[in-house]
């Protein structure tokens, strides 16, 4: 698997990330579904076991062509983010890692905003109230596309499909996928360091 290097995030920081993860839950206190998940009962969901994928711009596959309607009623696709990185995160409202990475992925929107990446979540279960909400709820600013058929999805299938929710995919300047993490966003810094590498990458 040349130019594809595979890694889990270090066992060693387990119990400081499950610390922190409460902590970013604190101004949404009364969360069920996230404390339940904070307390490792993974029931109701299926969970990707936090996997980050990276893959040189050498062995990448071809770009990705997606369109999608918002939860707003818009349209996005590939041609809106020509030039910059796009960080796909598939996700849905009952999902308990979903809620607990949700305040770090809007923080990390925040950081990147004008500066060489756009987010853009997949909401892959929810009609659009749902998703509405619950992008309220966490302070999610960035837009949804609402895949409940799974056209998106199919579009990202093969290599690194999202095959589990949640799954975080970052895609180059030139709409290829360049990593993916597969599972909650745990360390907000990995992923942060993988935006800001593929960013830095040459056009």
């Amino acid at each position: 698997m040349t130019g594809i290097r595979m890694r889990r995030a270090a066992r060693t920081g387990l119990v400081g990330l499950v610390i922190g993860s409460a902590l970013l839950l604190a101004g949404c206190a009364n969360d069920p579904l996230a404390d339940q998940y904070l307390s490792g009962d993974s029931k109701n969901y299926i969970a990707g076991d936090g996997t980050v994928t990276e893959i040189t711009p050498d062995s990448r596959q071809s770009a990705v062509d997606f369109t999608g309607s918002t939860a707003e009623g818009g349209t996005v696709s590939q041609d809106d983010y020509k030039g910059e990185v796009v960080v796909l995160n598939f996700w849905y409202a009952s999902c308990a890692p979903c809620r607990v990475e949700a305040p770090s992925l809007a923080k990390l929107s925040a950081q990147y905003d004008g500066k060489g990446a756009s987010f853009l979540g997949v909401n892959v279960r929810d009609q659009a109230p749902q998703a509405i909400s619950f992008e309220k709820t966490y302070g999610i600013e960035y837009p949804s596309v609402i895949d409940t058929d799974g056209a998106l999805q199919l579009a990202f299938s093969g290599e690194v499909s999202p095959n589990a929710v949640p799954t975080t995919l970052v895609i180059d300047k030139q709409g290829r996928v360049a990593a993916r993490i597969l599972g909650q966003v745990s360390e907000p810094s990995i992923l942060d360091t993988l935006i800001r590498d593929t960013i830095a990458e040459s056009s």
